[in-house]
């Protein structure tokens, strides 16, 4: 019997890193997971543990490639965005991989935007809100104005997919999904880099750009393969969708950040829309993907958090807790006014946090309430790039599995169709499905994605 066929993909998230081999069905036909504590940047500032993200991407793909089982064809990226890691001649980093939450400097801030035009039309060009170091272009102007002498020894600032990409080929790549998502780099109205990266000689840090769904040929450990460029994870979430469905839909997909993806919606941001944390992606395809996004999942599990320490129970008893229609009713009736907040780094946060834990009289109620918050949370944020076009809603992610918010969420869109979608690990598919006619001779598979409806009961509307 011959090998099997396969695709290698790295998924690095920013708490689980995977390596899946995809087979030419797209099925997962073999996984390995890790996860490594942050370590801290020259501030004291958490950030990712890049030396040892560096070495297990090397030493799993070397581990791997020798398996006689399969016969690696192909291997591509996706990861997080808002990361850049500089590189110098010899293509080693020159800095800790700092974290998109990192404090930014509020006079360098003050500076650039007085510069440029001011936050609105910097914000509305590059359809990026004013968000410091989540804007990953702000990361370059800083290092150029606090650190000059550490920025002139840039050859390259690669996103974090095009690291991971370099590490194999040992080519520097920019790839769209990353230029393009929240970094203020990209002017999405004369589609090309913004004035202020000619300018601060920026430019000559970013490598070349390269189609989202092309890739390299190169030798690795003496076969040629060919390795993809990398994605954005939000961009490549949206690829298995692509694939499946004509018909509009928004993805709303869930993890640290839920980000609701709207590719059939071309209306240029609006101010309030951008003070909201709405963005626009570019999908692979280099079109613009209307979204906003709310950081509820991190909040999901800081609340949980609390909810445990407070009736004393393990961290995941949110895993038991079954959707109960009559708590919900109940919680309903309170009518309590506790408002959407926001936390230190302006960032939306749902009512749960100014609760109080003694108004709860069982931990099921507590947990209800929280995922109650979070939808309401939710569905302003949603509400912000649905258009009428759309008649399906597609969610993706740790909350799809979740039936309290799956149920809640379909009532606050009674006239939408509402899925869980089940697709395994839709990120890492995305890479994979990316470079299809350079790895795979087969025809693109339509049964890629399982749906579960969930219906708007009366009873539920919120």
């Amino acid at each position: 019997m011959g090998k099997i066929p396969v695709i290698a993909v790295f998924d690095i998230g920013k708490t689980n890193k995977k390596l899946f081999f995809f087979d030419e069905t797209y099925k997962i036909v073999l996984e390995r997971t890790a996860k490594f504590d942050e370590t801290t940047d020259e501030d004291g500032d958490p950030c990712e543990n890049l030396d040892f993200l560096t070495s297990w991407v090397k030493e799993v793909l070397g581990e791997v490639i020798k398996l006689e089982k399969f016969d690696i064809k192909g291997i591509n990226f996706s990861a997080y965005g808002a990361s850049f890691v500089h590189i110098d001649d010899e293509g080693k980093p020159l800095t800790p991989l700092y974290n998109y939450l990192k404090p930014f400097p509020d006079n360098l801030k003050e500076n650039f935007y007085k510069e440029y035009g001011g936050e609105l039309q910097v914000s509305t060009e590059t359809a990026s809100p004013v968000l410091g170091n989540l804007n990953s272009g702000m990361q370059l102007y800083r290092l150029k104005h606090q650190k000059p002498g550490l920025f002139s020894k840039i050859k390259y600032s690669l996103h974090l997919p095009q690291y991971l990409s370099f590490l194999i080929t040992g080519k520097a790549y920019s790839d769209i999904t990353s230029i393009g998502c929240h970094t203020n780099l990209w002017n999405f109205t004369s589609n090309n880099y913004h004035e202020w990266v000619e300018k601060e000689e920026i430019a000559s840090k970013l490598a070349p750009l390269y189609p989202s769904d092309s890739a390299v040929e190169v030798d690795v450990e003496n076969i040629k393969r060919f390795v993809g460029i990398g994605l954005h994870d939000s961009s490549a979430a949206l690829i298995p969708f692509f694939t499946s469905f004509q018909e509009p839909f928004i993805l709303l997909s869930t993890g640290t950040w839920c980000v609701t993806l709207n590719p059939f919606n071309s209306s240029p941001l609006t101010q309030e829309e951008l003070k909201s944390d709405c963005l626009c992606y570019i999908s692979y395809k280099g079109k613009p993907v209307k979204a906003s996004r709310v950081f509820a999942g991190n909040e999901h599990e800081q609340q949980s958090k609390r909810i445990a320490e407070y009736f004393n129970k393990p961290e995941d008893f949110y895993k038991k807790v079954k959707y109960n229609s009559s708590t919900i009713t109940k919680l309903q009736e309170k009518n309590d006014s506790a408002k959407l907040v926001l936390d230190s780094a302006e960032l939306a946060t749902s009512a749960f946090a100014n609760r109080d834990m003694s108004s709860f009289s069982t931990i099921e109620e507590a947990y209800h309430q929280l995922v109650t918050d979070l939808v309401a949370l939710q569905t302003e944020s949603t509400q912000m790039v649905l258009n009428d076009e759309v008649k399906r809603i597609f969610v993706d992610g740790g909350f799809s599995k979740n039936e309290i918010f799956m149920q809640l969420l379909a009532a606050a869109f009674p006239g939408k169709e509402v899925f869980a979608a089940s697709v395994a690990q839709a990120t890492s598919l995305g890479a994979a499905l990316s470079i299809h006619k350079h790895w795979n001779s087969r025809t693109l598979p339509s049964n890629i994605i399982e749906l579960k409806f969930f219906s708007a009961s009366q009873e539920l509307i919120l």
